[in-house]
């Protein structure tokens, strides 16, 4: 039995979080009506020209340092060719010979066979960032057999983050991806929502035998969720496996994920090498980019980008607020992923905190196990937990003052899901669910339970 090696290398699209197109003045905006957002440049009437938006370089300098990546003082812009309907000008103008960040890495981490406690911390190297736009959209009307344009999304910036294939499956494939979409999110370069097509992934894959050279590999293109992301990429890995221990051929070719049969399949070849017939963008000057040494004296502010000057503007990255929250707080490291892996539920757990008496470790407990789980069975935001942070502080002091049992605060948490507005206490006095520690109240008690079952306690008392 020979033992296979999988190859993984990930091409990620992320638009860039701007209120204008990279190089027109039109707006950008999710869903708006078809051809609402376009301007001559977007639909190259001719004689239109390119002017560079200032905010979408600063994303991508932003991008760059977040991803520890050396920024190119000078970039070039090119020509791609390449003729498509959604593609008006028959070219995209993109970075090909020199992107305006080089040579970076990501550190990312999974857990083992789903582990929480055996999480593995892998680094990839980043090839490139380029700069560059979005094509327009095509909508196939299948009824009428014809297709339909819409220019809304073309000349949108976007930055295309190339990973080396330094990865081996899914599982890792997806997590370098979850943790770079929340790198853009907290440094607001780009929103990264993959359901909106805002982050796009195409995953190269190939297998081989160990110690020989790489095999032959595919493209499997605009993944548009990390969880598929990881089922694409497996399925593909087994795919060629069986492929080639069948005696088959692996052929370089495009290929899509289908996600309801959980499978890829092939939509064109690339044998025939496409020939985009790169050139120079003649009507973009290259974009140079200054630092605190190189800024001259006189220059205007305004009409610069300072990488230094950004630099000194990074928010902490998540790898840090993990950190920052083990140190804090004492909870273990795997607890810190799953806090900023779920939007809003560090704010969430550091607002509890703020609110209770009741040690972090057993808050991390209440937030993991029963809020987790109720949003998980829901389908439900944090942000739209009926349980509020102030809600679930004020039912853990309960529990932490010793007036309620912890089984009675699962029942009072079962209650505030309801939403129906109640307090955790209008809940325990409602339902009766408070301890009693009252001596002489808990002796009448007992002692009116065996009063009024005296035959029983007679009986018991001769056995």
């Amino acid at each position: 039995l020979v033992s296979w090696v999988p190859v993984v290398g990930l091409e990620i699209h992320a638009q860039i979080s701007s209120n204008s197109k990279l190089f027109s003045g039109s707006q950008v905006q999710f869903a708006a009506p078809p051809n609402s957002l376009v301007s001559f440049f977007d639909a190259s009437l001719p004689g239109t020209l390119p002017v560079l938006n200032r905010r979408c370089v600063e994303a991508a300098v932003m991008t760059g340092l977040a991803l520890n990546c050396s920024i190119n003082k000078k970039s070039l812009f090119d020509r791609k060719h390449y003729f498509y309907a959604d593609l008006p000008a028959g070219y995209q103008i993109t970075q090909q010979r020199v992107p305006i960040a080089v040579n970076g890495s990501l550190s990312y981490s999974f857990c083992i066979d789903n582990k929480m406690s055996q999480m593995v911390t892998k680094t990839v190297r980043i090839k490139q960032i380029q700069l560059e736009q979005d094509s327009g959209k095509s909508l196939h009307d299948d009824a009428r057999s014809q297709t339909l344009v819409d220019l809304n999304r073309a000349g949108v910036g976007l930055m295309e983050v190339v990973m080396e294939p330094d990865m081996c499956c899914g599982e890792e494939a997806a997590a370098a991806v979850r943790e770079l979409q929340l790198i853009l999110q907290t440094i607001g370069s780009s929103q990264a929502i993959m359901a909106e097509g805002q982050l796009r992934v195409d995953a190269n894959v190939s297998v081989h035998h160990p110690g020989e050279p790489y095999g032959v590999r595919t493209e499997v293109k605009n993944i548009n969720s990390i969880r598929f992301l990881a089922k694409a990429v497996d399925y593909e890995i087994q795919r060629q496996i069986e492929e080639l221990e069948n005696g088959g051929t692996i052929l370089n070719e495009t290929r899509a994920f289908d996600s309801k049969l959980g499978c890829t399949i092939s939509m064109r070849d690339k044998e025939g090498k496409q020939d985009y017939r790169f050139m120079p963008e003649p009507n973009l000057p290259p974009l140079i980019l200054y630092d605190a040494k190189s800024l001259p004296a006189n220059m205007n502010h305004q009409q610069v980008v300072n990488i230094d000057w950004i630099r000194e503007r990074l928010p902490d990255l998540p790898s840090v607020k993990r950190a920052k929250l083990v140190e804090l707080y004492g909870i273990l490291p795997e607890h810190s992923f799953t806090l900023l892996n779920e939007d809003g539920l560090a704010e969430y757990f550091e607002n509890v905190i703020k609110h209770t008496q009741m040690k972090p470790k057993k808050v991390i407990g209440w937030i993991l196990n029963d809020l987790l789980s109720y949003l998980k069975e829901h389908a439900c935001e944090v942000k739209d937990s009926p349980v509020s942070s102030f809600l679930l502080a004020d039912l853990l002091n309960l529990l932490e003052r010793k007036e309620i049992s912890s089984s009675a605060a699962k029942q009072v948490f079962e209650e505030l899901w309801k939403g129906e507005g109640k307090t955790p206490l209008e809940i325990v006095k409602e339902k009766q669910l408070e301890l009693l520690q009252d001596q002489e109240e808990l002796e009448q008690i007992c002692q009116a339970v065996i009063d009024r079952q005296e035959d029983e306690v007679g009986a018991g008392m001769l056995g």
